[in-house]
């Protein structure tokens, strides 16, 4: 389920509900019924976030995950062909995420939480491969930690103290 959202910072932003659990938590009166929205926000231009609502009715869940996403979105550098400018893998908790970067014409190929991660992020051309744990959360928070490790040929130059001729020979 996608909707466009405005931005305090004027971006025109999209957010995908990833997941929603019901969670109860058992008391002396019966159970108490929460839920819990994990919600990934994109522009398509090299910017994404994912957050994790939780509220007593879905809708309110998916709001607070909303606004979390924002405030934790990142900057990411997108290549001439919508790939990554280089391959990473992404960690968090047991989860693992394999990005290599693709030829043009290649598509996003990636699993369900990660798809919608590099989707709402901009990439057009990507080969991803999720690695031990499958748990949602843990996927994309696993992508979203290796997207933040992306680092622009001129930001490795500059690191090394080198031109960028002398990195690409």
């Amino acid at each position: 389920m996608k909707r466009s959202i405005i931005d305090t910072t004027g971006m025109e932003l999209e957010d995908k509900v990833v997941a929603i659990k019901r969670v109860t938590k058992v008391v002396k009166g019966g159970r108490n019924m929460r839920f819990s929205a994990l919600v990934v926000v994109g522009d398509k231009k090299g910017h994404v976030g994912a957050g994790l609502g939780k509220a007593a009715e879905i809708p309110e869940a998916i709001r607070k995950g909303k606004e979390a996403a924002m405030k934790h979105m990142i900057e990411l550098p997108l290549d001439e062909n919508g790939s990554v400018p280089h391959d990473f893998i992404g960690k968090f908790g047991s989860a693992t995420v394999l990005m290599k970067r693709s030829p043009e014409g290649t598509g996003i190929i990636a699993g369900g939480p990660v798809r919608s991660v590099l989707e709402l992020a901009g990439f057009k051309n990507i080969r991803t491969k999720s690695l031990g744990s499958n748990n949602k959360q843990n996927v994309v928070l696993a992508t979203i930690d290796g997207l933040s490790q992306l680092k622009t040929p001129e930001e490795v130059a500059a690191a090394r103290g080198i031109s960028m001729e002398e990195l690409m020979a």
